[in-house]
């Protein structure tokens, strides 16, 4: 059933741009006709009111869901649900996978219930970017490019495959091949438009470019003036099918930027300042936007490396509004003068374009942050908000190595704190220890976007080499760029040489260190870290480093700038003060400091100004899609509906809508239910999801080997999303998770209760559902931050667990619990599991589960401990919108939408 749009405002109009006459829906005739005070809204949510103004059509999206919106109270926004409808959906291949086997398998089961399976079908633009599935094996080297695109393409031919029949098989659905570049920075420099324009009932019709990513930050794009976040897989597959989002009116929080950055300060110590501030502030789920005089002196590529760690500051969006600066970076890139000029003429004509003249918004609540305050830092060693000054870096890092756990330290003796080893190679040994740095990665569209570091680093770089300063051979090197462009700059402004002298090659085109894909330590120095228990360090120009994440050898981990990632390199460890100790000596013997090879920012903006033409984005984007030789290699299978291959290690048929009813079964009571996991606070989806390498002794691992699989294949979990086998394994498996029901072991493991066993969680699931035992995890602050994987969710949901309770949850992991029909509830303000004394070996049921729940109620939750005795108290729902509801009613968010579609069909 179809809806027409109802302009039950009047607010339709047309707007001529050059030679075209197009179609828009006028906010400001919700301000004339005294509906609501438009112009003093927020940027952010004026983009969010045109969606509902433009989609109004009496069903999903109704009148007054749009006078909800328009009326949006800055000082206390009601809890009300709107539908947002987003322009577009964007993914990456480690998500993107699952979210077109998903697609291939709701095809199967509208098929086998009779129906059109070509109704699964993407009805907005879909863009893939593959990735995240190229891996630093090689480094150090001219051959590393070629060496690692070999293996991707070798250990992916299934994956890629499937994606090509993907593109074939799906309209509105387009693959940017492996060897371009990283979604997000893609994104920036090519795919997004700033102002869409549909062909809509034979109308053109103008609309702000907005979208939802299968990746949290998928908000870089803020950063350009364009509204979008990161969503789950699950929910994003909902968008793709027409869905619109439902969420709750959001607060938004002005961030005044006042100032320019000082000399020796980077955007990424901007970003890293914005992080730190913006965590203590306390913006998790809303919208941060940022306005003042300070804002016209940031170059985009700063603004979008701030909006890029959005997730990590905990905003839904970090949103610069578009301003006369995202139409010199439209120019500049290389798009067409018709599109900027329509920007511009869109964006005024909306009120959506920030100036002198514009009415400062309305805000909920405001920051402030003078640039000249901006100093040189870094973030780490476990966590993104956890920012350091670059002068106190090396006594930080000290303090950490004795300092506890539960304080973010690494807990180490006295004597140990002492320990070294030494490395082995090739007849040359060094001895290293605690903050050795093996690894010295530029990675991750967080910098590799933005010009100004890039630059920057080669510059420091080439003074490095004329002093004749070298990296040490046990720290691996990297350099990858987040799209070809950036070679193409460097090349220009003869950077690629010195940085290849210090161990800089590129070793491809996308996410790698950041995500994981590190690869391997060189045996020596792999040996050395082990036998001398060393917390070795990574230093990387990324968004995360959580533990356990940036490769399994390092313990320490810092976010960084490019040019400081270099030094780091060149000083070979973290315990060094940057601001008063030499680096190293030149040719002379004498010392050499990091002030002594520091670029100036004159330097640095005169070689972006001569280094960056628009003719480089045209010449790099011009015939993206067609991909390398080896991309139109890869034979894909024909058919619209996929033939699934039994066999096959990396894509299967998942489970979740084999053998689906037409109509859900009642919801009811969960009883009996063991705890699988009892987790502190901040655990992140890193530590959920199957992410990273797989473990040789893994239940993963002995899966693939079972199935033919020889070890040194076995890919990354992340490689491996379409296959639930392997990622169900692998759920909860981290080497650094803490599962308090074991006493200090760290990993993937639990106590299997009626045995008194200690087994993988794997094992212990398995055991579990086949006596028919349901699970709960219980969880405290903060439960499911990080990236918005989606198998955090689903692997949750394939191991038995039924019901989450945590005291607090992140925005993305909580709505994909309830699109996998688990169910989340809080412990109520000031209540946890330990005071209430829970040790997790109690028997657990939730009461008061039928068809009548609902959003944001409460629970009672029922404890009965090993000695008879009974603990009850009251938990949050944390259902937040009644389609929420319909969602957990249905088994989750894709079977709501596939029984609809069937039911219509």
């Amino acid at each position: 059933m179809t809806h027409k749009r109802q302009d039950d405002f009047g607010a339709k109009a047309t707007l001529t741009v050059g030679d075209r006459s197009l179609v828009y829906y006028r906010l400001n005739k919700l301000e004339e006709d005294g509906i609501a005070a438009v112009s003093k809204l927020p940027f952010s949510i004026k983009v969010l009111l045109e969606a509902m103004l433009r989609n109004n059509d009496g069903f999903a999206v109704t009148k007054q869901d749009v006078e909800n919106m328009a009326r949006w109270n800055a000082a206390n926004p009601e809890k009300i649900e709107v539908p947002f409808k987003p322009a577009r959906v964007i993914l990456q291949d480690f998500t993107g996978v699952p979210a077109v086997v998903d697609l291939a398998a709701m095809r199967a089961a509208m098929a086998q219930q009779g129906g059109d399976p070509q109704r699964i079908n993407p009805l907005v633009p879909v863009d893939l970017v593959i990735d995240h599935s190229v891996q630093i094996d090689q480094f150090g080297s001219k051959m590393a490019l070629f060496f690692n695109a070999e293996r991707e393409f070798e250990r992916n031919a299934e994956r890629y495959e499937f994606l090509k029949w993907g593109q074939q098989a799906f309209d509105n659905f387009s693959v940017v091949p492996p060897e371009t570049g990283i979604v997000h920075q893609v994104n920036l420099e090519y795919l997004a438009k700033v102002v869409q324009v549909f062909t809509e009932e034979g109308e053109l019709v103008a609309l702000p470019d907005s979208l939802v990513g299968t990746d949290s930050h998928t908000t870089m794009i803020n950063g350009l003036g364009v509204v979008g976040w990161g969503v789950g897989g699950i929910e994003a597959e909902a968008v793709m099918l027409g869905q619109p989002i439902y969420m709750l009116l959001p607060e938004v929080i002005g961030f005044k930027v006042t100032g320019q950055l000082p000399e020796g300060a980077t955007a990424t110590d901007l970003a890293l300042t914005v992080t730190e501030l913006l965590r203590k502030k306390g913006v998790v789920g809303k919208f941060v936007e940022f306005y003042g005089p300070g804002v016209a002196n940031m170059a985009l590529s700063d603004r979008a490396t701030i909006a890029n760690m959005a997730p990590e500051y905990g905003a839904t969006m970090g949103f610069f509004p578009v301003d006369q600066e995202t139409i010199h970076f439209l120019r500049s890139t290389g798009r067409s003068d018709e599109l900027a000029d329509l920007v511009e003429a869109y964006s005024k004509a909306q009120g959506l374009f920030l100036d002198a003249n514009s009415p400062e918004a309305e805000y909920t609540d405001t920051v402030h942050l003078d640039l000249s305050t901006i100093v040189p830092s870094v973030a780490g060693p476990k966590r993104p908000q956890d920012r350091v000054e670059l002068q106190n870096t090396k006594a930080s890092f000290q303090k950490s190595l004795t300092a506890p756990i539960a304080e973010r330290g690494f807990a180490l003796s006295t004597e140990k704190a002492e320990n070294t080893a030494t490395v082995q190679n090739n007849g040359h040994s060094a001895t290293i220890g605690h903050g050795a740095v093996v690894i010295a990665s530029i990675t991750s569209c967080t910098n590799t976007s933005n010009p100004s570091v890039m630059l920057g680093a080669g510059l420091l770089a080439k003074k490095a080499v004329e002093k004749g300063l070298t990296v040490a051979p046990y720290v691996k090197t990297s350099l990858a760029p987040g799209s070809r462009v950036v070679s193409s700059y460097l090349e220009q402004a003869e950077l690629i040489e010195p940085l290849e002298a210090l161990g800089f090659h590129v070793v491809g085109y996308g996410c790698t260190t950041c995500i994981g894909n590190s690869g391997p330590l060189p045996e020596p120095v792999a040996a050395a870290v082990q036998e001398g228990e060393l917390v070795a360090a990574a230093v990387l120009s990324g968004n995360r480093n959580f533990e356990g994440r940036i490769n399994p050898l390092v313990k320490a981990a810092y976010l960084a700038s490019p040019p400081l990632v270099v030094a780091y390199a060149l000083a070979g460890t973290i315990n060094l003060d940057l601001a008063t100790e030499p680096l190293g000596n030149d040719k002379e013997g004498n010392p050499v400091y990091l002030r002594d090879i520091w670029p100036s920012q004159s330097e640095i903006q005169e070689t972006v100004r001569k280094a960056i033409k628009p003719e480089m984005f045209t010449q790099q984007y011009g015939n993206v899609f067609a991909g390398s030789d080896a991309w139109k290699r890869v034979q894909a299978p024909t058919g619209n509906i996929y033939a699934w291959n039994n066999d096959s290690t990396y894509i299967q048929h998942p489970p979740f809508f084999q053998d689906l009813q037409p109509e859900p079964a009642p919801i009811g009571d969960i009883t009996g239910a063991r705890v699988l996991a009892l987790l502190g606070d901040s655990v992140t989806t890193d530590h959920i999801s199957p992410a990273g390498s797989i473990a040789k002794n893994s239940p993963a691992a002995k899966y693939l080997i079972d199935n033919g699989v020889d070890p040194q294949d076995f890919n990354s979990y992340g490689a491996r999303r379409g296959n639930h086998e392997v990622m169900m394994r692998g759920t909860f498996a981290n080497i650094r998770l803490k599962n308090l029901l074991l006493n200090g072991v760290e990993g993937g493991y639990t106590l299997y209760f009626p045995t008194g066993e200690q087994q993988s969680i794997y094992d212990a699931s398995m055991a579990y559902q086949a006596s028919g035992t349901p699970l709960v995890i219980l969880a405290g602050k903060e439960y499911g931050t990080g990236s918005s994987r989606d198998w955090a969710a689903k692997g949750t949901y394939l191991l038995g667990v039924k019901v989450v309770i945590a005291e607090s949850y992140e925005r993305i992991h909580r709505s994909n619990l309830v699109g996998m029909g688990v169910l989340p509830l809080q412990y109520r303000a000031g209540e946890s599991a330990a005071s209430l004394g829970l040790k997790g070996d109690e028997s657990f049921s939730v009461e008061g589960i039928n068809d009548d729940l609902q959003a944001r109620s409460e629970l009672t939750v029922r404890a009965v401990r090993p000695d008879g005795s009974e603990l009850s108290f009251q938990a949050v729902v944390r259902i937040d919108t009644p389609v929420e509801v319909e969602y957990y009613k249905n088994g989750g968010i894709l079977h709501t939408v596939l029984r609809q579609l069937a039911k219509t069909a």
